[in-house]
């Protein structure tokens, strides 16, 4: 017989020998000896996904201070289940419940006594909330669906759960708004969701990996937040919202690129002052990429564009550099990458201090070596701010790696490199699509009665009309 129908055996031993060798006589299986009702009897658990203190009080005591013929009797407070197969009941001890057998009983108890080392809920790290709730998704699965549940008091709000993993399955919740999600899009994610075969998911990035539509393309087409009201938004809108037992991040599909460049605070302001900082921040995805191969193309190839003051300024500056503008702009970014990965490896403290020291010291000792120009040190500079103003980590990432090509372009065809590298840029976002809707909507395919929540933010009651299931 194939051990997942295994059911009970005769004996308690019987039961334990077979727990253990399933378990590979792991040394944190506790297993506890006593009689009920003269009968041999037995609680197994595994002491590292239990509370002790639950444990003595709510099954041993019972146990100990009285019986009965029902165990349900003596378990009032707690959540007990009556099952026959042994697979059962090993995949309940993964999930940190108790199993208790007595001997002539065919069937075996689950009781409910998990260990909680929950984090309690703060404003998240990585995404700074200006005005509105401050709290944040933790690692339980539960708690976050409860933060949820207190943003959309609705019915219509619903979850479903599955279990990813062939080896150690984890839940993964796929959450949406009944009335207002379009089935379609519900039943491919729970399609691609199915169609995951890994052995285990040790992250959210790997489902975002292995559903994305374009898994080739360097832009992100799920938004990941650890924001309740930010997810909250999105569901309300038509999205679909993925998260995963054991990480606080939420995925939403579908996105546009626009996505990326909202905030819940956008919605907290006055929408004059949001479409404002809205507008700052899509003219960083502009500066953030092009500036230095606009640089370099122009100290290059297309000085005459420059005025003749500004002319003699730039060209001063490179007269004691013995590189061509490739290598100083290549050369400061990759020192810029360092300096800003060794700041998020280091302790808060200590990155902070390497990335103002190490900054100001290579910046200036670079120069007075004549290695770069003063110029170049201002257009990187001007390139890193702006693509801190990205609210989104992945597509600010996205835009940091682009930056190198568009580069090698501009010092190989000045700006008609340029301009091919934008055009091709283009065409790869205009084809690419997140389950099934366009990236750069509501720009390709046009439309115009959308453009009220895309490049600036209109009056609340102008897009809040109705729920149509478009992305933002």
């Amino acid at each position: 017989m194939k051990p997942s129908s295994q059911t009970i055996f005769s004996t308690v031993d019987q039961n334990i020998t077979y727990i253990q060798d399933a378990l590979f006589h792991t040394d944190d299986l506790k297993i506890r000896h006593h009689f009920y009702k003269d009968m041999p009897a037995a609680l197994v658990y595994l002491e590292s996904l239990v509370d002790p203190i639950l444990v003595e009080r709510n099954i041993i005591a019972p146990l100990r201070l009285k019986e009965a013929d029902n165990l349900s009797e003596l378990f009032t407070t707690m959540h007990l289940e009556v099952h026959e197969r042994l697979e059962d009941g090993i995949q309940g001890l993964m999930q940190g419940y108790c199993l208790y057998f007595v001997k002539g009983k065919p069937v075996f108890y689950t009781l409910t006594a998990p260990a909680n080392y929950d984090r309690s809920i703060t404003e998240p790290e990585n995404e700074a909330i200006i005005r509105g709730a401050h709290n944040g998704f933790i690692e339980n699965l539960t708690v976050n669906l409860f933060l949820l549940r207190q943003q959309i008091s609705v019915p219509d709000l619903t979850v479903k759960y599955f279990n990813i993993g062939n080896t150690a399955p984890r839940r993964v919740a796929m959450i949406y708004m009944h009335n207002l999600t379009e089935q379609e899009l519900v039943q491919k994610v729970e399609k691609r969701l199915k169609s995951i075969s890994l052995d285990a998911i040790m992250s959210a990035g790997f489902i975002q990996e292995l559903i994305e539509d374009n898994p080739h393309s360097i832009f992100p087409q799920h938004l990941n937040t650890e924001r309740p009201d930010h997810t909250g938004a999105y569901l309300m809108d038509g999205h679909v919202v993925m998260m995963l037992e054991g990480d606080p991040t939420a995925l939403i599909v579908p996105v546009s690129f626009f996505a990326f460049y909202q905030t819940p605070d956008d919605y907290n302001n006055r929408w004059m002052i949001a479409s404002f900082v809205r507008f700052i921040r899509l003219l960083s995805f502009i500066t953030a990429f092009q500036l230095p191969a606009f640089y370099i193309a122009i100290v290059s190839f297309h000085s005459d564009v420059l005025p003749i003051q500004l002319f003699f300024t730039v060209q001063g500056s490179l007269t004691r550099v013995p590189y061509p503008p490739l290598m100083e702009a290549m050369l400061l970014e990759l020192i810029f990458e360092f300096l800003r990965e060794a700041g998020l490896r280091l302790p808060s403290r200590v990155g902070q201090t390497i990335g103002i020291v190490g900054g100001l010291v290579i910046g200036d000792a670079i120069v007075k070596a004549g290695f770069v120009s003063y110029t170049m040190i201002i257009v990187v500079a001007m390139t890193a701010i702006s693509s801190f103003l990205i609210p989104s980590n992945e597509m600010s990432s996205a835009i940091r790696i682009l930056r190198f090509p568009l580069m090698i372009a501009a010092s190989l065809f000045g700006f008609i490199g340029i301009s091919f590298g934008l055009t091709i840029l283009f065409i790869h976002l205009c084809k690419l699509e997140s389950f099934g809707k366009p990236y750069l909507f509501p720009v390709a395919p046009l439309k115009m009665k959308n453009f009220k929540d895309a490049f600036m933010r209109f009056p609340i009651w102008r897009i809040r009309k109705k729920a149509d299931g478009s992305p933002k």
